[in-house]
C-alpha cells in the first residue's frame, strides 16, 4: 500500500477556498494536467456554499493554526500526500503577528504530514507575493522607516529587505525541509481570481464597488435624512499614498517610477490604515454613483502587472514536477504590463457602467469611507440578485487596494527566470479579468 502511494500523485491543497486554491483545484482534475492523474485533498478552515466540492477527494476542515486539530484531520493522510500546495494566509495587524501565525499554521500542517515512517512527502509549493521585494506594507510598527532600493521590475535575485517579512520566514522554513523534500516560492504579482475566501481579492472588492455604483434606490424605503447623511463621513480607514508624504499627493518620481525619499505613512491590517484626508459628507447612500478611480493619478497613467489565478495555479504544478524547478524561487505574472487608466475602460465595459475620467475630484475622493458605509445596500443587492449571502467586509478590503492604488512606483515583475527555466505560461490581462467578473457573476457572488 505505501508503494502504490509513493507513486501516485496526491495533492494537499492548502487554503483550497481562496483564489488560486480554486484554481489548482480545477487544474489538477484535468487529465491533460502534468503529473496526472491526481488524487486531490483540499484543506480550509469551512467548507463554503460556492465551492465546487466534487473537484476534491475529500475536503479537510481543519484549522492549521489549531496543532491538535490539524494533527487530528491530516493524520491520517500522512502515508499518502506527495505535493503540498501551500496558498493559505493569515493577516494580522502586525508583521510580527503574521510571522508568528503563518509560520504556525505551515510547521502544523508539514510536521504532521513528515511524522509518518513512510511519509512520501516530495515537493511543496509555496505561494507568496511581491510583497517580497516591498516590505511589511502593513505595519504601523514601522512607520516612517519603510525604505527599499529596488527599481522594477523587480527580479528573484534581489536581496531581501532589512524589515520583519512572514513571507521570508515562510521560505525559510520550506527550504529546511531540503533535501529531503524539495521546494518552489512562487513570487505572485496582484492575483485575480474568483472567490469569496481571499484577503486580497483586488477583483472581487471592484466588483462590489461597481455594482454599489450602478444600484438604484427605486426598490427601497425611503431612509430617514439622518441616516443618508452617514455616507462618507469621515472613517478612520481611508486611501493613503504608498511611498509619500500623507499630506501631499505631490511628488518627484525618478527614472522607471522610483520612490519618493519621503517616509511612508503608517500601514497596518484593514483595520488600522488612517487618512490623508475625507470627502466631506454627501446623500448618495442609495443613489447611483459614479465608479470613480480610487487611486492616484500616478497609478492611473503608469505600468502595473497581474497574475491570472489559472496561470498562478499552473506555474505551482510545473514547479513541483519540473526537477530543474525544485528549490527555486519565482514571479509569476501574466507576461504583460497596463495602466490602470485603461484596465478601467475594460472593467466598465464588464460592468456596465459608465466610464469616469481621472480628474481633481479623484484626489479628494473618500473610497475607503465610502465602502464602509454600504453594507446594508449590498444585503439589497444580494437579496435581489438571489446571489450567495456575503457582507462587504468580508468580501473586500478596500484598504488593501487603495494601497496598491496609491503606490508611487510601477509595480512590474520581471518573468526572465520562470521563462530560463521552462514556464511560458501567460495571460492577456484585458480579456482575463472580464472573463472573472463572468465567473464571478456564474458563481452566484455578484449579479
Amino acid at each position: 500500500m505505501a508503494q502504490e502511494n509513493i507513486d501516485t500523485s496526491v495533492a494537499l491543497i492548502v487554503g483550497v477556498t481562496g483564489m488560486v486554491g480554486l484554481s489548482l483545484a480545477e487544474a489538477l482534475k484535468k487529465p491533460t494536467t502534468p503529473g496526472s492523474p491526481w488524487k486531490i485533498y483540499g484543506m480550509a478552515r469551512r467548507q463554503p456554499a460556492w465551492f465546487p466540492s466534487s473537484l476534491l477527494d475529500d475536503f479537510i476542515s481543519a484549522d492549521a493554526l489549531d496543532r491538535k486539530d490539524t494533527t487530528k484531520k491530516l493524520a491520517p493522510l500522512a502515508s499518502q500526500v506527495t505535493y503540498v500546495f501551500w496558498v493559505a494566509i493569515q493577516v494580522g495587524e502586525t508583521e510580527q503577528e503574521n510571522i508568528t501565525s503563518n509560520a504556525t499554521m505551515l510547521t502544523n500542517v508539514l510536521q504532521t504530514l513528515k511524522s509518518h515512517p513512510l511519509s512520501p512527502l516530495k515537493h511543496i509549493t509555496l505561494q507568496t507575493g511581491t510583497k517580497h521585494y516591498l516590505g511589511p506594507l502593513f505595519d504601523p510598527s514601522l512607520a516612517g522607516q519603510l525604505v527599499h532600493d529596488h527599481e522594477p521590475p523587480f527580479r528573484e535575485d534581489l536581496p531581501r529587505l532589512p524589515y520583519p517579512n512572514f513571507y521570508y520566514a515562510l521560505e525559510d522554513l520550506v527550504a529546511s525541509y531540503a533535501p529531503s523534500v524539495s521546494y518552489s516560492v512562487h513570487r505572485s504579482s496582484l492575483i485575480v481570481g474568483a472567490s469569496t475566501r481571499s484577503f486580497y481579492n483586488i477583483l472581487l472588492s471592484l466588483s462590489v464597488y461597481a455594482t454599489i455604483c450602478s444600484h438604484s434606490d427605486r426598490h427601497r424605503p425611503q431612509s430617514s435624512p439622518s441616516h443618508r447623511r452617514r455616507d462618507v463621513a469621515t472613517s478612520p480607514c481611508i486611501p493613503f499614498p504608498s511611498r509619500e508624504d500623507p499630506t501631499s499627493h505631490h511628488h518627484s518620481r525618478g527614472r522607471h517610477g522610483s520612490r519618493p525619499t519621503s517616509p511612508p505613512p503608517p500601514r497596518s491590517a484593514c483595520s488600522r490604515l488612517r487618512p490623508p484626508r475625507a470627502a466631506p459628507a454627501t446623500s448618495l447612500r442609495y443613489q447611483g454613483l459614479p465608479f470613480r478611480y480610487p487611486g492616484s493619478k500616478y497609478t492611473w497613467e503608469h505600468f502595473c502587472d497581474m497574475i491570472d489565478a489559472d496561470v498562478l495555479a499552473q506555474q505551482h504544478i510545473w514547479a513541483a514536477v519540473t526537477d530543474k524547478a525544485k528549490n527555486q524561487a519565482f514571479n509569476c505574472t501574466n507576461g504583460d504590463v497596463f495602466t490602470w487608466k485603461s484596465l478601467w475602460r475594460v472593467l466598465c465595459e464588464a460592468f456596465g457602467v459608465e466610464f469616469v475620467p481621472f480628474d481633481d475630484e479623484n484626489e479628494e475622493f473618500d473610497w475607503v469611507g465610502l465602502m464602509k458605509d454600504k453594507e446594508e445596500v449590498w444585503e439589497e443587492i444580494v437579496e435581489k440578485h438571489g446571489l450567495i449571502q456575503t457582507r462587504v467586509k468580508d468580501i473586500t478590503c478596500p484598504e488593501a487596494l487603495s494601497a496598491v492604488l496609491h503606490f508611487g512606483f510601477q509595480h512590474v515583475c520581471s518573468m526572465n527566470k520562470s521563462r530560463e527555466f521552462g514556464f511560458f505560461g501567460h495571460a492577456n490581462t484585458m480579456k482575463s479579468v472580464p472573463m472573472w467578473v463572468q465567473r464571478l457573476r456564474a458563481m452566484k457572488i455578484i449579479p
